[in-house]
């Protein structure tokens, strides 16, 4: 019996010697390591000529190995910068398209209101000579006005060219009554009466329901290519956990360690490395393809009914057709004025030496298509705004396909799925690929997700999103919410609504907006959001109180 024990125990004596000598026998080169990782610019001190055994891995897998623990440390900080580095690439040409589309819808804008101003001026100048050039301010401001709104100055369109024209009127009400001497008090009082008396017909009202909307919505259109940029630069710049980071040294460079340094990893073994680092990112998906939703629609504004170019090329000939108007009814407006506001002092200088009567005869008339100024910035609305959709609808979706475009095989992964890493060795990987988005990484066999931890920047990116979205949704109704009543909402009153019954209300305005950080290029600050506001409800007990007097003596002048 003894002698049957001691036998075994040689046997198996001889069995672990035999096992240890084939151990070692196995131990494989790691020149091929050795030359990948100098190629990294790593130096080769201290890295081993053939695996090692003993040093305790950190992250790759236990056994013989070609890694020490500060091969490793460098892996891991070289797999960091390369995600965010791919994750940068891959982001690229959206990030790129939503500045280029910004910078040339702003450049077209711009440069169509400063034509318009040109031509306004030089016509102007030509008919009205020393006249015009006395009164020159009235149209400066105009156009000073208008860009600062686009620019996002807080600037109430509807006052500001009720404004204008009420300006207007008490120029040309002195120059074509010039025989009278009229005060400041008398001139207000002309003012007062500007929509009772219509001195200009129709024109102010179909031109402030045209340049509200299509202003509105070039403005909302170029701050949401400006948030989507700024929105796209801050997520793209990715915040790499310790979880991720251990996830990405395992799957990018552990193979280094087991001798397969040009070994890729397993297109589903990505995937889910990367839908777990992307978690938070994926989460902005949602808002953001309502965002690009709500870019489209104010899109198919701008080039319908409230086409920008329509509106401010002909400006000087609505103006000018304004100012015959006017000349045409200057008798009958005059004397409903001298009814209502009393009779002016005469002046003591006869209005005949004047001759102002002439000088407004002459009508203006639209340039011909060959001889209209060169289209801004070397292109067309139509143009600009069916490029900018096209880049638009290729966007949706962008972050919860990240990961997916990340891993795409033959760029990151092996398209062969016997022949990758899957974490432990060659071979084909298992486990079943989780879905996008944070909750769905409870799962995830790679990365260990915190899900109760959300991304605070990119909270952040989504509530500037949904705010941005709300405005193109007002945008599209011809709203503008900074200056929008209480009371207005559902009817066309609204400064900036200006929709005739062909235009549809398919969103419901949500008054919970603020300024987009970012967004608008003004010091608008929350405050003056919030002023704007108690602005417009005292503005409606002001209109209140006037409406029963201006009725009265619009019923007393006829």
């Amino acid at each position: 019996m003894c002698a049957m024990w001691r036998l075994q125990v040689a046997l198996c004596t001889l069995s672990v010697v035999s096992l240890s000598f084939g151990g070692e026998s196995k131990a494989r080169s790691c020149s091929d390591v050795r030359q990948a990782y100098n190629a990294k610019g790593f130096s080769l001190v201290n890295v081993p000529h053939q695996e090692i055994s003993g040093e305790l891995p950190r992250v790759c897998p236990e056994g013989y190995t070609c890694c020490t623990a500060e091969m490793e440390e460098n892996f891991k900080q070289l797999s960091k910068m390369e995600f965010e580095n791919l994750v940068e690439e891959s982001s690229r040409n959206m990030r790129t398209t939503f500045v280029s589309k910004h910078k040339k819808f702003d450049e077209f804008f711009l440069e169509l209101l400063d034509n318009s101003e040109k031509s306004l001026n030089s016509m102007f100048t030509r008919t009205y000579g020393k006249l015009y050039m006395q009164n020159l301010e009235v149209f400066q401001d105009l156009f000073t006005e208008l860009k600062r709104y686009y620019t996002g100055g807080n600037v109430n369109l509807e006052e500001m060219l009720n404004d204008f024209w009420a300006r207007l009127l008490e120029r040309m009400f002195q120059l074509l009554n010039s025989q009278y001497h009229f005060t400041d008090d008398y001139l207000e009082c002309v003012s007062k009466y500007t929509d009772q008396l219509k001195p200009f017909g129709d024109v102010p009202r179909k031109l402030k329901a045209q340049v509200t909307r299509a202003f509105i919505a070039a403005r909302t259109f170029v701050q949401g290519l400006m948030v989507g940029r700024e929105v796209a630069n801050r997520v793209a710049k990715v915040n790499v956990v310790q979880p991720c980071a251990r996830a990405l040294v395992k799957m990018l460079y552990c193979p280094y360690c087991r001798s397969m340094p040009g070994l890729k990893p397993c297109h589903n073994y990505c995937r889910n490395v990367m839908r777990g680092c992307l978690a938070n990112q994926a989460d902005l998906d949602t808002e953001w393809n309502l965002f690009i939703d709500a870019m489209l629609l104010v899109a198919d504004r701008l080039e319908g009914p409230f086409d920008i170019e329509t509106v401010i090329e002909p400006i000087d000939i609505k103006i000018s057709e304004a100012i015959m108007i006017m000349q045409d009814n200057s008798m009958q407006v005059s004397a409903k004025v001298f009814q209502g506001c009393g009779q002016p002092k005469p002046s003591g200088i006869g209005r005949s030496t004047r001759g102002i009567s002439n000088v407004f005869s002459t009508r203006f008339k639209p340039y011909a298509p060959e001889v209209r100024p060169t289209t801004a910035a070397g292109t067309s609305l139509e143009r600009l705004v069916i490029e900018i959709k096209e880049k638009l609808k290729e966007s949706k979706r962008f972050w919860s396909n990240l990961p997916d475009d990340i891993c795409a095989k033959g760029k990151l992964t092996e398209s062969d799925e016997e022949q990758c890493w899957n974490s432990h060795t060659k071979g084909r990987y298992f486990p079943d690929v989780v879905k996008e988005g944070l909750t769905n990484q409870l799962n995830n066999p790679e990365v260990d997700v915190d899900i109760t931890r959300p991304d605070t920047l990119i909270r952040q990116q989504i509530m500037a999103l949904r705010v941005m979205t709300n405005k193109l949704k007002n945008a599209y109704n011809g709203n503008d919410i900074y200056f929008q009543d209480s009371s207005d909402e559902g009817s066309s009153s609204g400064s900036g609504s200006g929709c005739s019954d062909g235009c549809t209300t398919e969103f419901v305005f949500v008054g919970t907006d603020a300024p987009v950080v970012g967004a608008d290029r003004s010091d608008v600050r929350a405050a003056a959001a919030g002023k704007s506001v108690s602005c417009g409800q005292s503005l409606l007990l002001v209109m209140a109180a006037l409406t029963l007097p201006l009725w009265a003596l619009q019923t007393r002048w006829r």
